[in-house]
């Protein structure tokens, strides 16, 4: 299998977070950070969801996000590796409460600044171009204790204060912005997307959406500052993406297929097209959901839309309207999904659709008609580390694989994509469920889902192919 339809000056690399990656949880000033807060065991998906017991970490409970894999120390080792591979991007996040600590203090943290200064620096010195998401599942704990979060309109001006710092700081570094990661999660995993945290007779479909109001306003200031202070930058919004199919032809099954899509289409037709979708606005008034909104919002959302169009692609879904169908739901990626006798599934149940790849594309540029990010796409899978030293990891270079030949018929197909960076090019901490374990890099990390290890790196077998990829500019796959 080969493709030569790769445009010049695609960007081929990685994408890792913040809060999975770095480790150092309180170090150099920074701030406890909602995903300090989500342990690992059973706990971790209630408080996903919004349950929290306590705003601080309880002694005895593990926290994988408090020493990840250390890239907060071992950056350089890491950037070294990826440059190895040829890498022309890295999608990296910045931690919010690295550069304000408690997220409404009046000056930022120096020494915050000054790491991703280094960081930056050490990438570009590499030529590998750092692509910046400003919010990847991160919210300062002190604006979820003292705030309430999203649900707050104060927050809106926080985040156009920290966006506008970090903007004037990396002007000369950073050319590709995002504002928050998978922005749709909120409406699966509160507390990971928008830190919101419920109480008993909370309307927690109207604390969602508000929330959500009050992040798309904040994006919007984001574009706005973004384009004011970095005159040649691209910022982009970022959707949790995958078409949802109908499980018959029968037209209710098709009806609730776009429904599905749309809970999601939602946050990017308001990113991108400036205004709420008229669906949107049925949907409140059906449901009694009360949204409040100020002065000079809408033309805030209008004339401050995004660049480009991020997006993650792992799995697609499946939905019916027969009682007894929905009976056979799975949980793949958080998305709740009929199983699709179709396709094969990872050893966490995500489902494998190669395919559906290019489907996702072409549906989100038919409907934007804006430059596409493909800004993750990975296989979560056990790995086994040789006493040699190596990982046979054929299954992830398959998967890829097939990825990349059907990202290549949607370019055949017309949709412009202005880079791939799969996820993750390291073993890092698992989001959904906080194991070590579920591993997607083409570089292994020594540690177990109990902590222990060396954080020793090796390259696995991936490594070299990935690195081929790069070379021929996806010719040779």
């Amino acid at each position: 299998m080969s493709s030569s339809t790769f445009p010049k000056g695609f960007l081929w690399g990685g994408a890792i977070a913040a809060n999975q990656a770095e480790g150092a949880y309180l170090e150099g000033g920074k701030g406890l950070t909602t995903v300090d807060l989500l342990p690992t065991g059973k706990k971790r998906w209630e408080v996903m969801l919004g349950s929290v017991d306590s705003f601080t970490p309880i002694n005895g409970q593990m926290y994988p996000s408090h020493e990840a894999i250390d890239f907060y120390h071992r950056y350089k080792e890491d950037i070294a590796l990826f440059a190895e591979m040829g890498y022309k991007a890295l999608r990296v996040s910045i931690s919010w409460a690295r550069i304000f600590p408690n997220g409404d203090d009046e000056k930022p943290n120096e020494a915050g600044l000054q790491f991703y200064d280094d960081l930056f620096a050490e990438l570009l010195k590499h030529e590998i171009e750092p692509v910046v998401t400003i919010a990847h599942f991160d919210v300062p704990v002190h604006l979820v204790e003292t705030y309430g979060s999203w649900r707050n309109r104060r927050l809106v001006h926080f985040f156009e204060m920290y966006a506008k710092t970090i903007f004037k700081r990396y002007k000369n570094k950073v050319k590709y912005w995002m504002t928050f990661n998978e922005i749709n999660m909120l409406l699966h995993l509160p507390f990971v997307g928008a830190g919101l945290v419920f109480k008993e007779g909370d309307n927690q479909e109207e604390i969602k959406y508000q929330a959500a109001h009050h992040q798309l306003v904040a994006s919007a200031l984001a574009v706005k500052a973004c384009h004011e202070i970095i005159s040649d930058a691209k910022i982009g919004c970022m959707l949790a993406a995958g078409s949802t199919y109908p499980y018959t032809c029968n037209p209710g099954d098709v009806l609730s297929g776009m429904e599905k899509d749309r809970e999601s289409f939602f946050f990017i037709d308001v990113q991108s097209r400036g205004e709420y979708p008229g669906y949107a606005k049925r949907f409140f008034r059906d449901n009694q959901l009360t949204i409040e909104m100020a002065e000079g919002d809408e033309a805030l959302l209008k004339n401050h839309t995004v660049d480009y169009i991020g997006f993650s692609y792992y799995a697609s879904r499946v939905t019916s309207t027969d009682p007894e169908v929905l009976k056979n739901i799975t949980g793949g990626n958080v998305f709740g999904s009929v199983e699709n006798p179709f396709l094969e599934k990872s050893e966490w149940g995500w489902t494998i659709d190669p395919k559906g790849f290019r489907i996702t594309a072409n549906q989100l540029y038919d409907r934007y008609q804006k430059p596409l990010f493909v800004v993750e796409n990975g296989l979560g899978a056990v790995d086994e580390l040789t006493p040699d030293g190596e990982v046979n990891d054929d299954y992830r270079i398959n998967y890829l694989k097939k990825h990349l030949v059907e990202m290549s018929e949607s370019i055949k197909d017309g949709v412009e994509i202005l880079g791939y960076t799969s996820w993750g090019p390291i073993d890092i901490v698992s989001a959904s469920t906080g194991e070590m374990k579920k591993r997607y890099g083409y570089i292994y990390v020594d540690k177990d889902n109990e902590g222990n290890g060396t954080l020793k790196r090796y390259k696995k077998k991936s490594f070299h192919w990935y690195k081929k990829v790069i070379e021929t500019n996806g010719e040779n796959l």
